[in-house]
C-alpha cells in the first residue's frame, strides 16, 4: 500500500539543518509525496512528550507513514521499527515513543525491524538515524514498500510505563504529562478520575513549591485574568491553566512532576 503523506515529529529543534535533512532525504526518495511537520520542539529526549504529541494528533492527520524520532538511546543496541496500525505506519525508535500514537490509530498489527541495508542510506551515521534510517524507511514505505521487507517481526515493542494516576475521596493525584508552549500542564488523570474523588467546584492545585485555588470550568475565559482553571483540554486529559498566564510557571510543575488536586479550603 502507497501513502501520500508522511507525518514528522522530533525534538531536533529548528536552530540547525537537521530537519531540512530529513526532509531532503524524503524528497530524493519520494519527491510526490508531501509531507506534514507535527512539531520538531519536543524538549530534547523527552519521550513521553513527543509520544504524546504525536498521539493527540494523528487522529486529525490524513492516513500516512508517521516518522517520529525523539530518540536518546540513537546508536545504541535499541532497534528501528515500523509499526503497522490499522489507520497507518509508524516509523521510529522502539523506546515507547510510536506505542501511543499505534492505539490511536486502532491498534499495533504487527512489527517489523528496519533492518535492511538497501532500504536505508549507504552510509548511516551512529547519532542521525531520523536523516539514514527511518527518513528513507517512511519514503520507501510511502513508495509501497512492504512492511515485512525491512527485517525480522518485532513481538515485544518496548512500552513506557503507564503515568501516575490515583483517585481518592477528597484528591486526586496525577503525574503531569506535557507542558504546552501557553504553559498550559496536562494532567495524566481525567475527568473520570476528578469524578471518582468526588471534588467538585473550587479546588486547590498543589505542587511541592505551591497551593493554588482554582476553578473547575471549561475554558480559559471561565476565569479572570491571572487566575487559574482546571479543565477538560482537547485530548480528553485534565489541565490546569492560568488566564493570560503560565500555570507552569505559577505552580513550578513540569512533565513527569507530581500534582496533587484536594478540596480548597477557601471554598463553601
Amino acid at each position: 500500500m502507497a501513502y501520500d503523506w508522511i507525518s514528522v515529529t522530533t525534538d531536533y529543534g529548528l536552530r540547525d539543518g537537521f530537519v531540512a535533512a530529513c526532509h531532503g532525504v524524503i524528497a530524493r526518495l519520494a519527491p510526490a509525496v508531501r509531507v506534514l511537520d507535527v512539531t520538531h520542539e519536543v524538549p530534547p529526549q523527552d519521550i513521553r512528550h513527543g509520544a504524546m504529541a504525536l498521539a493527540q494528533t494523528v487522529p486529525y492527520l490524513p492516513e500516512s507513514v508517521h516518522v517520529a524520532v525523539v530518540d536518546p538511546g540513537v546508536g545504541t543496541a535499541r532497534l528501528g521499527v515500523v509499526v503497522v496500525a490499522e489507520d497507518g505506519l509508524l516509523v521510529g525508535p522502539d523506546n515507547g515513543l510510536l506505542l501511543p500514537a499505534a492505539q490511536a490509530l486502532g491498534g499495533v498489527q504487527a512489527a517489523y525491524e528496519l533492518a535492511e541495508p538497501s532500504l536505508r542510506l549507504p552510509a548511516t551515521s551512529a547519532t542521525f538515524h531520523g536523516r539514514d534510517v527511518f527518513a528513507p524507511a517512511a519514503a520507501h514505505l510511502a513508495l509501497g514498500v512492504a512492511p515485512a521487507d525491512f527485517g525480522d517481526p518485532v513481538a515485544d515493542l518496548v512500552a513506557m510505563p503507564e503515568p501516575f494516576v490515583a483517585a481518592f475521596p477528597g484528591k486526586l493525584v496525577s503525574e503531569v504529562l506535557t507542558v504546552d508552549h501557553f504553559g498550559n500542564v496536562q494532567l495524566a488523570a481525567t475527568p473520570a478520575d476528578l469524578e471518582l474523588s468526588g471534588l467538585s467546584g473550587a479546588v486547590s492545585v498543589h505542587s511541592e513549591r505551591v497551593a493554588v485555588t482554582t476553578v473547575l470550568g471549561r475554558t480559559f475565559a471561565d476565569v479572570p485574568a491571572g487566575a487559574s482553571v482546571l479543565y477538560t483540554d482537547s485530548a480528553g486529559r485534565l489541565a490546569v491553566a492560568v488566564n493570560g498566564g503560565s500555570a507552569a510557571a505559577v505552580l513550578g510543575l513540569g512533565p513527569a512532576q507530581e500534582c496533587t488536586i484536594t478540596s480548597s479550603p477557601t471554598a463553601t
